[in-house]
């Protein structure tokens, strides 16, 4: 019988999450009957993202995880080398990917969600040079970069879903794909003026959910289409989008840009780290609690 459970003891918040993360999928330990097992699932799971949170290149990654504390307490047998850490980040599908993601985000019940697009650099490049090249009148080199769609629960910041895409695409389109795949019912979606269409606004409506975005400024007094009539009047929570503005400020001040050149594995990059920002939230989340029963044990004392 496989064992599908780990007991090892978590020495941070964030190691907690992942042992929970591992334990609420049920995956095995390993994915072989007969083959080695020097690394379980668990392993691989938690190194990728401490790798993600990182930011730092594969090699970086690796020579300098030996003298961190996280070997000890993953139980390692062998130190991981480069080549290895990168066939593990191919063999977790999207599929796989998006049952992680749904998993951070299984005890959230948004009301009020906002969804928005940004742009992420898809190709590791050099500031100096590329100031250089501008002092040299080149100005028209375009650097590649990947487009995203996010959509956050306002109240615990988390992302509960997206949509990257390797090149520049409407914001519409993402929505789309995002509110047919969301399984809340009876929740405000708020976006800015890029989502003002009123098939978008029947598609989430016909989902059991209400998009409010602002009406473009087309100096048309009686827009057309009975939801973006009610968008003109206005919504007093609009005020909420500003929140998936942070998340999006977050995740290119920790993230940068995308690594990896290959489009399939840009996506799966993309999506460990969101994956690897909802578990920081959670652990973070955690944390707060602890610190703030510690105070109020203080207190009383």
């Amino acid at each position: 019988m496989t064992q599908k459970t780990i007991t090892n003891q978590y020495n941070t918040e964030l190691h907690y999450q992942i042992i929970n993360l591992c334990n609420s999928l049920e995956l095995s330990l390993h994915d072989n009957i007969l083959g080695s097992k020097i690394y379980t699932n668990y392993q691989r799971v938690a190194l990728i993202i401490l790798q993600m949170r990182s930011g730092k290149a594969l090699r970086k990654f690796v020579n300098e995880l030996v003298e961190s504390k996280w070997p000890k307490w993953l139980g390692l047998k062998e130190l991981v080398s480069k080549s290895t850490l990168h066939r593990w980040m191919k063999k977790f599908k999207m599929v796989d990917l998006r049952e992680f993601l749904d998993q951070t985000t299984s005890l959230s019940k948004p009301e009020l969600m906002a969804i928005d697009a940004t742009g992420f650099d898809s190709w590791q490049r050099s500031r100096h040079y590329e100031q250089r090249l501008k002092q040299f009148g080149v100005n028209d080199y375009k650097m590649p970069f990947a487009k995203a769609d996010l959509l956050v629960d306002t109240n615990t910041k988390l992302i509960h879903d997206f949509v990257i895409r390797i090149k520049p695409r409407h914001d519409v389109l993402g929505a789309k794909t995002i509110i047919n795949r969301l399984k809340h019912k009876g929740v405000l979606i708020l976006g800015d003026k890029g989502y003002d269409s009123e098939s978008l606004h029947k598609l989430a409506s016909t989902n059991g959910n209400l998009l409010y975005a602002p009406v473009r400024d087309f100096k048309v007094n009686n827009p057309k289409g009975k939801h973006r009539k009610r968008c003109a009047n206005g919504n007093p929570l609009y005020s909420m989008r500003n929140i998936v503005e942070s998340v999006n400020f977050s995740l290119k001040s920790r993230f940068r840009g995308l690594r990896n050149k290959i489009p399939y594995m840009k996506k799966r990059e993309f999506a460990w780290k969101i994956i690897t920002y909802n578990l920081e939230k959670l652990a973070e989340v955690i944390y707060s609690l602890i610190r703030n029963s510690f105070w109020d044990k203080t207190v009383a004392t």
